[in-house]
């Protein structure tokens, strides 16, 4: 890397040692759960020490070409054009940052990751056994990225509601039928939304500035007060983890002690296609 500019990126933890990165080579571009993991060789070095991690948030952007608004960094390469990366972070929720030495303890959510959701090391067996490790709420819990890495809010409850499991049960209380079927509501939703390039609410683009298309199947998310598509009930929204949730007061029945959950109208929209494999409607 031939220099990192920092446009509007002070110096702090979400920008920690990126001068580090400079005059080291990017071996290859790693990823784990939500974070871009790019391990850095510096000259005569026989291996990759140091690590560059960025990790976009919900509002950034990492691309060749330069954006109009809400520069923060520039990643300058060497070799021919494209010789920079430019990074876009409209909310200053991204990470960019070099981890010497690869010493991870510094991002305790990326050094507890669980496995990845869509490879063959994120098991029922495992699952199951991540949830009854915690009593916390079944949502919160995913959020942590411990269970499964990846899954952020807006997947936690799109899989929660195809495996009709409400968002504050214990996660040490989900039936062993159920914890199979988020497992693979899980891995559906996720392989979906790649597939459409993500979720794109306001200001989400991907590498070559378009929108994420998934929005178009959201069947729970952003949806309260519609109907829900399998029920007919009136979709609530409760706030779990400090993250605004949606939840079908009928198809994802709140735990005992709980508190009331708004019921609401019961009516009908139109079902949302592409029901994950395995996940009852």
């Amino acid at each position: 890397m031939r220099g990192v500019v920092r446009v509007d990126a002070p110096e702090g933890p979400k920008t920690a040692h990126l001068e580090r990165a400079v005059g080291q080579r990017i071996e290859r571009v790693d990823r784990r759960g939500k974070f871009l993991v790019l391990p850095l060789r510096a000259p005569g070095a026989a291996r990759p020490a140091d690590e560059l991690v960025l990790h976009l948030g919900m509002t950034g952007v990492l691309g060749p070409r330069r954006p109009e608004a809400h520069l923060r960094l520039v990643l300058q390469l060497d070799g021919p054009a494209p010789d920079a990366l430019y990074v876009q972070d409209a909310r200053r929720f991204g990470r960019w940052l070099v981890l010497p030495d690869g010493d991870r303890a510094s991002l305790p959510t990326l050094a507890a990751m669980g496995p990845e959701p869509l490879e063959d090391g994120f098991t029922v067996a495992g699952f199951a056994a991540a949830l009854a490790r915690s009593h916390a709420p079944v949502k919160a819990l995913l959020l942590s990225q411990r269970p499964v890495s990846g899954v952020g809010n807006i997947y936690a409850d799109e899989a929660l509601w195809w495996a009709r499991v409400h968002p504050l049960t214990p996660a040490a209380d989900v039936p062993r039928v159920k914890v199979r079927a988020l497992h693979g509501a899980i891995r559906d939703v996720l392989a979906a939304a790649v597939e459409a390039q993500g979720t794109t609410l306001y200001d989400y683009r991907t590498v070559n500035g378009e929108v994420g298309a998934y929005l178009e199947q959201l069947a729970a998310y952003g949806h309260d007060g519609d109907a829900c598509p399998r029920c007919g009930a009136t979709i609530v929204k409760l706030v779990v983890a400090q993250r605004g949730t949606h939840v079908c007061p009928r198809c994802q029945r709140a735990p005992r002690g709980a508190g009331a959950v708004p019921r609401g109208r019961s009516h009908r929209r139109a079902p949302v296609a592409g029901a994950p494999s395995g996940v009852a409607r």
